[in-house]
C-alpha cells in the first residue's frame, strides 16, 4: 500500500482526497433534497377545523394539511362491564358534561361534603356516620352510568377508594336461575368491585319476578351483608326510574339505612340533545350541512315533544347519529369516488334516512 502511495507527490494526494471529500458532501446533500423532496410530495389529510362550539346551525369548516395526525380515538352489552378509572380531573369532566346542570350541583355538594367530614376526623372531631352508597333516579340515557363513573375517581380522589374503578351490572348479572346460584354471583360482584364502584342499573328489577321462584329477596341480603362488612372497600350506585327505585328501597329496612341519598337526573332538552349530536359529529371528524342542522333540530324538538316514558335520550342521539353515518357511508358508496370532503360531510337526506 506504501509502494501505490509513493506515486504521487503531496500536492497531488491532498488533490484527490479533497476530489474524495467532496463527492462525499454532493452525496449527503443530494439525500436531503430527494427526502424534503419526499415529504413535501405526501398526500395531503383532510381535517376538520375543530373552531366550531355547536352554537350554530350549520355545517363545520374543513381544510386540507400535510401535517401528519398522530391523535388517537377514544366510549355497553353484556351484564358485567368492568369500566377502569380514565387518567385526569374527574371534576373537569363532570364539569364539561352536557345539560345536568343538579345534578353536577348534587356531585359537587357531596364531594364538598365528604371533604370536610374527613378533615374533621382528621382533627378528632365528631361526624355522623357517612354513607357513600347513591340513588340515581330518572329515564334511560339520562347520563347516569357516566356520571357513576365519575363518581368513582373522585372517591378515590378523597381516599375513600383506592382503584376508583366502576364495575356495571344488573338482575342478570346478580340472580341466578337455579337455588345456590344467586349469592355466589353477588359475592363475586362485590369482590370485582372492591376499592371500587358497584353501579347495578335498573336495580329494582332484582325484586321483580315474572317466575315462580324468585331469588331477589336472596341477592339483597347478600348484597347487604357485603356492604356492611367490606364498608370501607366497597361503595354501591343503583339506577333506575324514579318510582321504581323508591318503591325497592322500601322494601327492605337495610336499604332504606344505607341508601339515603338520591341524585334525580332529568329527561334532556331538545337543545342538549342537539349538542350531543354535535359532539358526536365532532369527536368522530364529521361536519353536518345548514340544511342537515335545521332538520336535525326540527326532529329532535319534535322527538322531546311527543316522548313516551321509554324515550332513549342521548341513546335516542347515538342511535341517529349511528344511523345517520351508515345512511352516509350507502350513498358514497352508490356514488363511486367522491371528492374528499363528502366524506366528512353529512348531507339532509343523509339525516331523513336516519331517522
Amino acid at each position: 500500500m506504501a509502494s501505490f502511495f509513493d506515486r504521487f507527490s503531496s500536492k497531488q494526494l491532498t488533490i484527490v482526497i479533497i476530489c474524495i471529500t467532496a463527492c462525499f458532501l454532493m452525496m449527503g446533500a443530494c439525500t436531503m433534497v430527494l427526502g424534503n423532496e419526499d415529504s413535501n410530495t405526501k398526500e395531503k389529510k383532510l381535517v376538520i377545523d375543530d373552531d366550531d362550539d355547536g352554537s350554530d346551525v350549520g355545517g363545520r369548516k374543513y381544510k386540507f394539511t400535510d401535517k401528519e395526525d398522530r391523535s388517537e380515538g377514544g366510549e355497553e352489552g353484556d351484564s358485567v362491564n368492568v369500566k377502569k378509572p380514565i387518567e385526569g380531573d374527574p371534576y373537569k369532566e363532570l364539569d364539561e358534561l352536557i345539560g345536568l346542570d343538579a345534578v353536577k350541583a348534587e356531585v359537587r355538594s357531596l364531594a364538598n361534603y365528604v371533604k370536610v367530614q374527613k378533615q374533621r376526623q382528621e382533627k378528632g372531631l365528631k361526624t355522623p356516620n357517612l354513607s357513600y352508597h347513591l340513588v340515581f333516579t330518572g329515564s334511560p340515557g339520562t347520563g347516569k352510568t357516566t356520571v357513576a363513573r365519575i363518581v368513582a375517581r373522585i372517591y378515590k380522589d378523597l381516599g375513600i377508594l383506592k382503584k376508583g374503578h366502576l364495575v356495571e351490572t344488573d338482575r342478570s348479572g346478580l340472580i341466578g336461575q337455579y337455588v345456590g346460584q344467586t349469592a355466589p354471583r353477588v359475592n363475586q360482584m362485590c369482590d370485582s368491585a372492591l376499592n371500587g364502584v358497584l353501579f347495578i342499573d335498573e336495580a329494582y328489577a332484582i325484586t321483580q319476578s315474572d317466575a315462580g321462584a324468585d331469588y331477589g329477596k336472596e341477592a339483597v341480603a347478600t348484597l347487604l351483608k357485603r356492604m356492611e362488612d367490606d364498608r370501607d372497600r366497597l361503595v354501591v350506585i343503583v339506577a333506575g326510574y324514579t318510582n321504581e327505585m323508591k318503591k325497592f328501597i322500601d322494601t327492605n329496612p337495610g336499604l332504606q339505612s344505607r341508601f339515603n341519598r338520591y341524585i334525580h337526573f332529568p329527561d334532556y332538552s331538545s337543545d342538549d340533545l342537539y349538542k350531543i349530536f354535535r359532539q358526536y359529529l365532532k369527536k368522530n371528524q364529521y361536519t353536518i350541512t345548514k340544511e342537515a342542522a335545521s332538520y336535525l333540530k326540527e326532529r329532535l324538538d319534535y322527538a322531546v315533544e311527543h316522548k313516551d316514558r321509554n324515550f332513549g335520550n342521548a341513546r335516542f342521539v347515538r342511535n341517529t347519529f349511528e344511523k345517520t353515518i351508515q345512511a352516509q357511508a350507502n350513498r358514497i358508496a352508490k356514488a363511486g369516488k367522491v371528492p374528499d370532503e363528502e366524506l366528512v360531510e353529512i348531507t339532509l337526506a343523509d339525516i331523513k334516512s336516519a331517522i
